[in-house]
């Protein structure tokens, strides 16, 4: 048997990135506490969602990879645990910005960066203004130390909603499905809850997949937009194994058997039947 102990962490967030980072710290040391081998912050945890606004004196809060500081505290936090940590922060590459996830292996090294493909736009979720689209591609990365070979696929946010984000994650190896995430209330329909929405999609994902999913959101108000948490984490079959409620602080933790994730997705067959010369509609951009 192949198991591997998963973590999500939801938090509410401030301003202050300093303090931030050290309520993430202390959620992965308690993570870690609890086993946890790969821990999940949510989607840019390094301050308030800023893209609620479009205010180009916020692109001075991005940095490169190397030098940001939710990325280097991360790294630090892994290696003194010997955990893995998939790291959403705001990067700056030369004139351009990304909404990017640092792959922060148990040496506390940088495996690599996926940078988010799908950039959303719409009222409290302007983030087509700050982020240039993706150019990475999907990422694979290895598993934790216990477990190398079991590979961990990460979308971010928006990319959630895809199922060709997390079918290529799949045909490219992954075993495990994560998600950091930054959603909550809609400022343009104060009568619409994409909660349930939200985690029905992914658990789609987990189902048509065969495949756990693991997804860390935020809680608290911003600026009149609230974050509606329900970090949740599921087996192969789409049920819950653990989750949050929608105002909590907190982390979850789950201990998923990837023998017999395997099992179950060989009997299954979705990869068996699949017919990819039937799908180039769905590369034409038409």
């Amino acid at each position: 048997m192949t198991s591997i102990t998963v973590a999500a962490i939801q938090l509410a967030f401030s301003p202050d990135i300093d303090a931030n980072i050290a309520k993430v710290s202390a959620a992965v040391h308690e993570a870690a506490d609890r086993g946890a081998q790969v821990i999940l912050p949510p989607e840019l945890f390094e301050g308030e969602y800023f893209c609620r606004v479009e205010d180009e004196g916020l692109f001075a809060n991005a940095a490169p990879v190397t030098e940001h500081k939710a990325v280097l505290a991360m790294q630090a936090v892994a290696e003194a645990r010997g955990v893995t940590i998939p790291t959403s922060f705001f990067e700056a590459d030369g004139p351009h910005h990304y909404n990017s996830l640092a792959m922060i292996g148990p040496d506390g090294e940088v495996q690599g960066v996926y940078r988010k493909s799908h950039i959303p736009d719409g009222p409290g979720y302007e983030e087509k203004f700050y982020f240039r689209p993706g150019n990475t591609g999907f990422k694979v990365w290895p598993g934790p130390r216990a477990a190398p070979a079991a590979k961990l696929g990460v979308g971010v946010c928006w990319d959630q909603w895809y199922p060709e984000t997390a079918r290529a994650m799949m045909l490219m190896g992954a075993e495990l499905l994560f998600y950091p995430t930054a959603i909550g209330s809609e400022p343009h329909d104060t009568s619409l809850d994409t909660a349930r929405l939200w985690r029905r999609a992914m658990v789609g994902h987990a189902v048509s997949n065969v495949v756990p999913v693991i997804a860390a959101n935020r809680v608290g108000t911003e600026h009149g937009q609230t974050f509606y948490g329900t970090s949740f984490i599921t087996d192969e079959r789409g049920d819950i194994l653990a989750e949050l409620d929608r105002e909590e602080e907190g982390v979850i933790v789950a201990t998923l058997d990837l023998t017999r994730v395997k099992r179950h997705r060989a009997a299954f067959g979705f990869f068996r039947d699949r017919r990819p010369e039937l799908y180039g509609r769905l590369v034409e951009d038409i």
